[in-house]
């Protein structure tokens, strides 16, 4: 088999059929089996990305029995492979039963080489796009961040961001809407810089009542109030050496501003009821969901502690603006909850695949996270469904419509330009001349691409 080629594997008991369909397929070595031990063996032997199976082999030629019985032993051996299933004329019901089974997508009888074609593009691409992306999870090791799962331009261009700031002391705020994962980003600011040995402190603004936020803060002597029987140090004070995030620091109260303020600019505390300065050696992160400039407008927020917090802003994006990045995540939560819970869920039916990328996800990676894990425990079968995800209406009308509707091909490929110039753009810190080279044009086509997209 030619090296350049991608295996085919097509599973077709009709011998002019198969005879047909062998060179149907442009850059694709195509195998052939008639039956369902043909069909494995030459799945273990030439690991195919696709697989395209007509559902009546022998000794049910007439049924589906062997047909969906070879889909479970292709999707067993090899979970990840896709499989385009061949079904009769207007056999809905089978073809419905053989997604539910793992199928990626399915063709109706008589065969048209031109659409079958197409499908096996998109469904190969879709396989290549899925072995990238573990394979970045499984070198993700190496990678500046630990625990963050990004393969997106966005996300990428922050965790550099990160990785440059963290040896430093700048104090650095983080701003993106809740369940961006700015606490991730505060732990990986910790974790990369020199005081990583020492310990993160981590208190949130909006979730402690104001008259008791100034004492967790700064502490208090015994007898400052009623109550306090013993001398207790804050959460400043206990941050000493390492770093001190303060998440959601839009909903400080106006008269704890001056004194944190006041900390920011001298790195000294008095506890409550004490007298007594106390320095203090911390780095200092801080996060909100709030837009402190308007906040500022408003008086609710100091304009002089913002520009104390704000010595390196760094903005997260939301899950919707991260191409690629909520089926990395999804795939990477179902991995988890599946093996702890210990189901037999594997993967995500096509259905639930086109939901995850059409849904805007306002709740961001934390909504996709609870999605999910309600999802493995509400899963029948071996797959999720759009229904387990509860999005079924972010689908087309009918998965007839969704499967007979080819891809538009011009269109296509005009998002993975895109995309890609985007990645290099991002690779290259923005210079041109790098990004060229790493797309293997020249600096002129380049720009002509920037202007087609509307990138410039």
């Amino acid at each position: 088999m030619s090296e350049a080629a991608k295996p085919l594997l097509v599973v077709e008991d009709d011998e002019g059929l198969r005879s047909q369909l062998r060179w149907a397929f442009d850059g694709y070595e195509v195998v052939l089996a008639g039956d369902r031990k043909e069909a494995i063996t030459a799945l273990r032997r030439h690991q195919p990305g696709v697989v395209l199976l007509d559902l009546g082999l022998p000794p049910d030629p007439g049924g589906v029995t062997e047909g969906l019985a070879t889909l479970c032993d292709i999707l067993t051996l090899a979970p990840e492979t896709k499989v385009i299933v061949v079904t009769g004329d207007n056999d809905r019901r089978n073809a419905v039963k053989a997604i539910a089974g793992g199928a990626y997508d399915f063709h109706q009888k008589p065969a048209d080489p031109e659409l079958l074609a197409l499908l096996v593009d998109r469904a190969h691409h879709v396989y290549e796009l899925e072995r990238e992306n573990q394979a970045l999870q499984r070198t993700s090791g190496n990678m500046p961040l630990d625990n963050i799962i990004a393969v997106s331009p966005q996300m990428l261009k922050v965790c550099r961001t990160v990785e440059k700031i963290a040896p430093s002391d700048i104090t650095t705020l983080l701003l993106g809407a809740s369940g961006t994962g700015k606490e991730r980003f505060a732990q990986a600011i910790h974790e990369l810089s020199p005081r990583a040995s020492k310990r993160m402190v981590a208190i949130n603004c909006a979730a402690i009542p104001d008259t008791l936020l100034e004492s967790e803060l700064f502490g208090y002597e015994k007898g400052a109030f009623t109550g306090a029987s013993q001398q207790t140090i804050g959460k400043i004070e206990h941050a000493h050496g390492g770093t001190l995030f303060l998440d959601e620091i839009g909903d400080l109260p106006m008269e704890l501003q001056a004194k944190l303020l006041r900390f920011l600019q001298e790195r000294v505390i008095e506890r409550l009821g004490g007298r007594k300065e106390i320095n203090v050696d911390v780095r200092v992160v801080c996060a909100t969901h709030q837009n402190l400039e308007q906040h500022i407008a408003e008086g609710k927020f100091r304009e002089d502690l913002y520009y104390r917090v704000s010595e390196m802003v760094v903005k997260i994006p939301t899950l919707h603006e991260r191409d690629g990045d909520a089926m990395v995540l999804a795939k990477a939560f179902l991995s988890r909850f599946a093996g702890d819970k210990g189901t037999g869920v594997k993967s995500f039916d096509v259905n639930a695949l086109r939901a995850i990328d059409r849904y805007t996800w306002p709740g961001n990676v934390r909504e996709l996270e609870s999605r999910i894990k309600r999802a493995v425990i509400m899963a029948e079968g071996g797959q999720v469904t759009a229904e387990d995800l509860e999005l079924e209406e972010y689908l087309d009308d009918t998965l007839q419509a969704a499967s007979a509707m080819p891809l538009n091909i011009k269109q296509v490929r005009e998002q993975a330009e895109k995309t890609a110039i985007l990645q290099a753009l991002s690779h290259s810190d923005e210079n041109i001349t790098d990004a060229a080279e790493l797309l293997g044009v020249t600096r002129p086509t380049l720009y002509s691409m920037l202007e087609k997209y509307g990138l410039r």
